[in-house]
């Protein structure tokens, strides 16, 4: 059940920072940095808001992981999004990250039609529950920012191949992705690995077979080891590339975070009609939900003026 707000702004929610939620990394010896991404008890949180089906869950776990990942490549002020919108059951999927760690994410779904593929398909992928669409990624840095934003359709039966696919065609950018969210033991856990390969100092045949090799050794993690709170970062790293060396740089934090605020959604209201305000009335007041952290904001009817 949504817990009411009614004080000046939204109400406390559990802080919760994972100080390591973000490790970069590259190979010394080859073209090649990346990320690994690991939400650990952030993912309870942020997917358990709200009761949906296990594959629809671990869709916006992906989502947030990767999110994550790539808005902690960028160096900005403001917030980096993933928007994907489809013909599918999942109408919409939205995660965003600030530059400070601060992640959220909601979707959209027809429930009825996601009923039926399930009834169909136990465990669809990314591209049964979107369907036919586009992928945006996003930077906004603020109303006095020109906002950047690369889109591409929706093309791969996974989120990593939709992104990488995004890559590919946007930034043309050799990209290796790996996307996993999952129940454990501890909860849901959500993580994603990215290689990126980078301008070379070697001949291009050598660069070339490092990316590869690079990349071999990375499809070798397991969901397990992706997942697992108790793996530290560094010990998965050098499973993963040890034998080529590895080196680790200044890690990131991530935090649950949601901008959402009883001022900022009254602000809205004043701008609706008083017929539409009248519509919205349930016994006195105009409910206002937020659809990333499932609380319910209540605005007396009566404290509503309306535009016209």
């Amino acid at each position: 059940m949504s817990e009411p707000a009614q004080q000046d702004e939204r109400p406390a929610l559990p802080p919760l920072v994972v100080p390591r939620g973000v490790v970069p990394f590259h190979l010394p010896r080859h073209p090649v940095r990346g990320r690994l991404v690991r939400l650990g008890p952030i993912a309870q949180l942020l997917l358990t808001r709200a009761s949906r089906p296990r594959a629809v869950t671990a869709l916006l776990g992906e989502a947030l992981a990767l999110t994550a990942a790539l808005a902690t490549a960028l160096k900005f002020a403001g917030s980096f999004s993933l928007h994907a919108q489809g013909d599918g059951p999942v109408r919409m999927l939205l995660a965003d990250c600030t530059d400070t760690g601060a992640l959220r994410g909601t979707l959209e779904a027809d429930e009825k039609r996601l009923a039926a593929l399930l009834a169909a398909t136990p465990s669809p992928g990314a591209a049964a529950l979107l369907g036919a669409g586009r992928l945006a990624f996003t930077v906004d840095q603020g109303p006095d920012a020109e906002r950047h934003q690369g889109l591409v359709a929706l093309e791969g039966g996974t989120l990593a191949e939709m992104a990488s696919h995004y890559f590919a065609t946007s930034e043309q950018l050799p990209v290796w992705l790996r996307l996993t969210c999952a129940p454990t033991q501890a909860g849901w856990r959500a993580s994603a690995l990215i290689l990126e390969r980078i301008a070379a100092t070697t001949e291009p045949e050598a660069a070339a077979e490092g990316w590869r090799t690079a990349t071999t050794l990375a499809a070798t993690a397991t969901e397990a080891e992706l997942l697992d709170d108790a793996l530290t970062p560094e010990a998965l790293l050098w499973r993963l590339f040890g034998a080529e060396g590895v080196a680790v740089t200044a890690d990131r934090p991530l935090a649950s975070g949601c901008r959402c605020s009883r001022r900022r959604l009254a602000s809205i209201l004043e701008s609706f009609s008083t017929a539409e305000l009248d519509d919205m009335t349930v016994d006195g007041e105009v409910v206002m939900h937020c659809h990333f952290c499932a609380i319910d904001f209540r605005f007396p009817r009566a404290a509503l003026r309306g535009n016209g």
